[in-house]
């Protein structure tokens, strides 16, 4: 096995008409994630916008067509999530803590204000860090942005949220973790591995077929920006082992204890306060058929960061879509787009 990163390989127009690559440098290197910049020629003199990639079993492919259409605009940078199954057990644990520890280490490694945004499972982490950078001296981010992101799993709970608030964290513990075999780097590594994933997705897509939703379009025509190099089934199944503790982490905070929202999140003995945040500007996104994160969900960010502003606050619901049009095909490109380059413009 190796640890090698996943080209995205795209390129965007120019001006005149022309294509021109997207360079991509990977610039840390840390067990769990790398972090890597994604440049155009003349992107650099803008503030640079921090994806906080997904962390929840996919692999940071299926985030190809929300990279390119920010990447022309933009000084991109990606937290790039490494599978645990490469991360050797003697680099430590990794959980939910240490999730938020690398956003503001990769906000440490920009050395300026920067724009955030946090997709699907990233955007309590990234609120987090968000708010945590007012009490351990850090500049506070331009923006944050959270789309399609569990908040507050309470409102408009989906089917995975009344799954996982319905069982015992020892029931995930007993039936959805694995230790990685012999043989691979990880080797003895806890996990939540990629094959159960992969079922749980299939499960999810067969659904959507037999439903006629979102899915079932997305696989008969395929909207991506680059269907036949990076078709969206393969995006989709492509997944990667989580570490055991932040899966659990992430079931007990999000859809158990709803720790954000309830006020009882603890980051290494600092409360996660969002009302901290006072000059950032804040956009929540949500599609309307979203069954992965609720309508309302997302948008409750803004009810947590009172303190921000009402100039400086944004909401978008994008009609007729769910969860994967708000970062992939027409929808995205379109629609969801246009109103973030905006946002992100006023913002800086």
């Amino acid at each position: 096995m190796t640890s090698r990163r996943p080209v995205f390989g795209f390129e965007i127009a120019t001006n005149k008409g022309g294509l021109v690559a997207v360079a991509e440098t990977e610039v840390v290197r840390k067990p769990f994630y790398a972090l890597v910049h994604f440049q155009r020629p003349g992107a650099t003199r803008r503030p640079p916008v921090l994806i906080v990639g997904v962390l929840s079993g996919h692999t940071p492919l299926l985030l190809h067509d929300l990279l390119a259409g920010l990447a022309a605009d933009h000084d991109l940078y990606l937290i790039e999530w490494i599978d645990a199954r490469l991360v050797p057990l003697s680099e430590g644990d990794f959980g939910m803590e240490d999730n938020i520890a690398a956003i503001l280490e990769c906000l440490d490694h920009l050395g300026r204000e920067a724009h955030v945004i946090g997709i699907c499972q990233a955007a309590m982490p990234a609120l987090a860090a968000a708010a945590l950078c007012e009490s351990t001296g850090r500049p506070a981010p331009l923006s944050v942005t959270l789309s399609g992101g569990i908040i507050d799993a309470r409102i408009n709970p989906t089917r995975i949220a009344r799954f996982a608030a319905s069982h015992p964290l020892s029931w995930f513990e007993d039936n959805l973790l694995d230790t990685v075999s012999p043989g691979s780097p990880g080797s003895g590594r806890r996990v939540h591995p990629a094959c159960f994933q992969k079922i749980g997705l299939q499960a999810y897509m067969a659904r959507h077929i037999a439903t006629g939703a979102e899915l079932l379009y997305k696989v008969m025509s395929d909207d991506g920006l680059a269907p036949l190099r990076h078709p969206f089934l393969k995006l989709f199944l492509s997944v990667m082992d989580l570490p055991a503790t932040l899966y659990l982490d992430t079931i007990r905070l999000l859809f158990q204890d709803y720790a954000l929202p309830s006020g009882h999140l603890v980051w290494r003995g600092r409360a996660v306060d969002p009302a901290a945040l006072t000059r950032t500007a804040l956009m929540t996104i949500e599609g309307e058929h979203d069954d992965i994160s609720g309508a309302g969900q997302t948008r409750a960010a803004h009810e947590l960061c009172r303190n921000i502003p009402d100039d400086r606050r944004r909401h978008w619901s994008q009609p007729g879509i769910g969860h994967f049009g708000l970062f992939h095909g027409l929808p995205w490109r379109w629609d969801i787009l246009p109103r973030l380059n905006e946002f992100l413009r006023e913002a800086g």
